[in-house]
């Protein structure tokens, strides 16, 4: 048997967050904390609300806080969770219910950085070809899922969220900073040129230790900034 703390709260119901102890029979589940959860709603509380989809740390949609940490419950192992094992939301969000935040801000400033390729040459018959090196250019970045991990652990996205635009976006802002076949460097480096957007972080980097996809985002924002100082001198 495995016990595990989750944090439960309805924003609809008259009554404070609380935390719910489930005791789960691990000869019963499978091996992953989305396993557990899979089990507790299935065979214990229906009412138990989280996101899921790929179960393959693809999709981003477990993201939560466990024993302390962000990172995906499709692969994190219940043998790695300690004793006293907890979970919680991500923090710093809104809470829907029990373990799902209101991610609308989030999406809302990764639209900000227009995630899409701009270019104005004309469409070439096949496609927009890039050499080895150039592609070699978008490795780290692209493999983002936007599990938001990285900016829920953020300090300086707790303190300035409304306007600093935290390393999930600021990473993938990068990630069309980097790539050649895209035309608008220029507007791109003067929508981050802020105090806030982009020189709010702080390089604590809780985001490059709790991204579940082994990715830098730190390492991204110090390049943004490199290339403005670049471009401005």
């Amino acid at each position: 048997m495995k016990a595990f703390d989750i944090y439960r709260y309805d924003p609809e119901a008259e009554r404070n967050p609380r935390i719910d102890t489930f005791e789960i029979d691990l000869d019963d589940c499978g091996p992953m904390v989305l396993d557990a959860l899979i089990w507790i709603k299935n065979k214990v509380d229906p009412a138990l609300t989280f996101r899921r989809s790929c179960r393959e740390g693809v999709c981003g949609s477990c993201a939560m806080n466990m024993d302390g940490t962000n990172w995906l419950a499709c692969t994190r192992f219940i043998s790695d969770m300690s004793p006293s094992a907890t979970i919680f939301p991500l923090a710093n969000l809104p809470i829907i219910k029990d373990l799902v935040p209101d991610t609308t801000h989030l999406f809302a400033q990764y639209e900000m950085i227009e995630p899409w390729l701009h270019a104005e040459t004309p469409v070439p018959e096949k496609e927009r070809l890039q050499s080895p090196e150039e592609r070699s250019q978008l490795d780290g970045s692209y493999e983002c899922i936007l599990c938001f991990c990285c900016t829920s652990g953020c300090p300086s996205h707790w303190w300035n969220g409304d306007r600093f635009l935290g390393p999930a976006a600021l990473l993938q802002a990068y990630r069309w900073l980097a790539d050649s076949r895209d035309e608008a460097k220029e507007e791109r480096l003067d929508t981050l040129e802020d105090p806030f957007r982009l020189y709010r972080c702080h390089t604590i980097l809780n985001c490059t230790r709790t991204c579940p996809k082994g990715l830098n985002p730190g390492k991204a924002i110090a390049e943004i900034k490199k290339m403005v100082i670049e471009r401005d001198s």
